[in-house]
């Protein structure tokens, strides 16, 4: 299946989903506040898993209690699409876990 790239329209319907994400540029983005920096190295590295897994990776920034994505698809020249709110949505989900606000 072909990944297109999102309307604006979609990309607003779901970002409405997702609170604390936004759209800055052509990048879906979001950050993350933990309790110390072990806590924020700790979801980094089930992100990098999850990224392992859906095979669609973000810009990952790690510091020294916070956590911050920027993510697009290249293969459509650098669009939001669908796998960016999957990959999106897998992060929200985990993220309390980690006890990240």
């Amino acid at each position: 299946m072909a990944v297109e790239p999102l309307s604006q329209k979609e990309i607003e319907d779901r970002l409405a989903e997702l609170p604390g994400w936004s759209v800055d540029g052509d990048r879906l983005t979001c950050s993350y506040r933990l309790s110390s920096h072990f806590a924020a190295t700790a979801m980094v590295v089930h992100i990098a898993q999850v990224q392992e897994e859906l095979d669609h990776h973000s810009d990952l920034t790690l510091g020294y209690n916070t956590v911050a994505l920027s993510v697009n698809t290249h293969s459509v020249g650098g669009a939001v699409t669908e796998k960016d709110f999957e990959l999106a949505q897998r992060v929200a989900a985990l993220a309390p876990g980690h006890g990240a606000q």
